[in-house]
């Protein structure tokens, strides 16, 4: 029940910042729907490798550039996904703040997981 009031919640929050910001566009729910899962798949499977791969910059950059990672992850959202428009790069980095901050607050929202043993 937790995740699923999770996905709602990070999916408003996509429609709220697209509101925010002007150079950013989600057409419906629906698509916000579509953007969080997308994002979710990504950050799941693309991101780890990305950041594998970018480890030196990173360190160079003292771990700025993933800023820049988080920022691809959300232009190539914005490009699978017909609801959801960003104009430029520098949006979607702003964009992955502000969801960033916003999915931080709806887990503190949420609370702790629970997390129960099996009786043996």
């Amino acid at each position: 029940m937790r995740l699923i009031a999770k996905f709602i919640l990070i999916a408003l929050a996509v429609m709220a910042i697209a509101w925010l910001l002007p150079e950013v566009e989600v057409y419906s729910f629906t698509s916000a729907l579509w953007v969080t899962l997308v994002l979710s798949v990504l950050n799941l499977i693309i991101k780890p490798i990305l950041v594998l791969l970018t480890i030196p910059v990173t360190i160079v950059t003292f771990g700025l550039f993933l800023l820049v990672i988080n920022g691809l992850m959300v232009w190539i959202t914005s490009g699978w996904i017909k609801g959801f428009f960003i104009a430029s790069f520098g949006m979607a980095i702003v964009f992955s703040i502000l969801l960033s901050v916003a999915t931080y607050l709806i887990e503190r929202l949420l609370g702790p997981r629970r997390y129960y043993r099996r009786p043996f």
